[in-house]
């Protein structure tokens, strides 16, 4: 991996903590600002995956509950109860 110098205006102040909370885990400024800004993009690229396409639309109609929807719900916790005891 080929590693940049890069130059950013950032308030003193919050550069002071945040070397010294890096110091405080054991790794330098720098290790840990890259870090942080690779697991920023491998979440955007993560979250970017479920956004809605033609592909993954969910086309559904809804349809009229014969019960409570509270009912049902504690019918299905029931049931998997049942069949996760002996």
């Amino acid at each position: 991996m080929v590693k940049v110098k890069i130059s950013i205006y950032i308030d003193k102040d919050v550069w002071e903590r945040f070397k010294k909370y890096a110091s405080s885990k054991g790794t330098s400024a720098s290790r840990l600002l890259e870090e942080i800004l690779s697991e920023a993009l491998n979440d955007d690229i993560i979250l970017s995956e479920f956004e809605p396409t033609e592909d993954n639309e969910i086309n559904f109609q809804p349809i009229k509950s014969i019960k409570l929807v509270s009912d049902l719900v504690k019918e299905m916790r029931y049931e998997r109860e049942k069949s996760l005891l002996p």
